[in-house]
């Protein structure tokens, strides 16, 4: 198929997570994305192990970088900015995460680049803001955004999503941002220099967690696997392991108790609707979960799903992986009009070809094979 990229030519300076993940959503959907790396050793994800594949590559490294070529140049060797310069005026986006007034030192500032080149655009990921030169590391923004006074048991120390979401998030964010933004290229109405902040994306992950605040002007609090707004949704242990049920409405709140066989709580006036359970919270949560200690989870599910209530059981990763594509080289294959054309390179596999032909290296058929 034809993706609906191909041909856009993204310019990816960053490294860790953000930056990467955005340009590889990129280089899904079909566009050039080249990586330049700094020399000797590259992205800094690329020694984030164990663990490593046969070849030596990091995983946290593979994660993120397929469908990209990869070229090592220094900014500070004037023939390597030159190589910059020049990949820079043919480039449709250049995305890079520096700290403020690097690239400026180098010649190689956005305002410079976008004032020579009218059809560029810029996206800078912060950690904290175009003001800021503070690092930006996903641990402390969850620290900083609220997630982790949110996270963890109610009694228990504040903790830390399970993942690098803060980066995620903004990973995504750019990428919908460039992707307003070359549209609206074409229609003259794009912002060129594109600003991605990790604690706005965050922040604002927070929805109806900061719009609870807001409302009330009381802090938000630990809920552990429960929720602050719906009763029951939380995680319930059956007799071997444990499962998750999630009731988003009344009517799905009496079919949980018909599947359950708690008729008490079926008849119960007091809970016909989310408000009232939500007042009544501990008298439901501790009848549901006494019943369902009493069978397997398969049991429940089979009831519960019938009864077309959502449900789920708490899945390891490797278990979880086997509902989708997944390779150890590539990762786990996107969605939409996307694809996995080749894997993430070796550091500077492509240099050569790079300096010789540019941007034109992208034609060859062969462009990806690690050289």
């Amino acid at each position: 198929m034809t993706l609906p990229l191909k041909n856009i030519r993204i310019l990816d300076l960053s490294r860790v997570l953000a930056g990467p993940l955005a340009s590889m959503i990129l280089g899904d959907l079909g566009a050039d994305v080249l990586k330049i790396e700094r020399p000797g050793g590259g992205d800094d994800t690329r020694g984030w192990g164990p663990p490593f594949d046969a070849r030596g590559e990091s995983a946290y490294f593979l994660s993120v970088n397929r469908n990209k070529l990869s070229a090592a140049a220094d900014l500070s060797d004037p023939r390597d900015r030159e190589l910059l310069a020049s990949l820079i005026a043919d480039a449709d986006v250049v995305l890079e995460n520096f700290r403020p007034g690097t690239m400026e030192r180098h010649g190689l500032g956005p305002a410079t680049m976008l004032a020579a080149h009218p059809r560029l655009l810029w996206c800078t990921i912060t950690g904290f803001g175009p003001d800021s030169a503070r690092p930006g590391y996903d641990f402390v923004v969850q620290a900083e955004s609220g997630w982790m006074a949110i996270t963890g048991e109610p009694s228990g120390a504040p903790m830390k999503v399970g993942v690098a979401l803060a980066d995620v998030l903004a990973g995504k964010d750019a990428a919908i941002q460039i992707l307003a933004a070359l549209v609206g290229r074409e229609r003259a109405q794009a912002e060129r220099h594109l600003w991605v902040s990790l604690l706005h994306s965050a922040t604002a992950a927070l929805v109806n967690v900061a719009q609870n605040a807001l409302v009330t002007g009381q802090d938000a609090v630990r809920w552990g696997n429960a929720h602050p707004n719906l009763v029951p949704y939380q995680v319930f242990e059956a007799s071997d392991r444990p499962l998750v049920i999630a009731v988003g409405n009344d009517a799905q709140f009496a079919a949980c108790a018909s599947a359950l066989e708690l008729g008490d709580l079926a008849a119960d006036a007091a809970l016909a609707t989310n408000a009232g359970r939500v007042m009544n919270r501990g008298r439901v949560v501790a009848a549901i979960a006494a019943r369902v200690r009493s069978a397997s989870a398969a049991t429940w599910m089979q009831a519960l799903e019938r009864a077309g209530v959502p449900c789920g059981v708490v899945k390891p990763v490797l278990e979880a992986l086997r509902a989708v594509e997944g390779s150890a080289l590539t990762g786990v294959a996107p969605q939409g009009p996307a694809a996995v054309r080749y894997p993430p390179p070796r550091l500077d596999a492509h240099g050569q070809l790079i300096r010789a032909q540019g941007w034109g290296a992208f034609a060859r058929e062969d462009a990806a094979t690690d050289v």
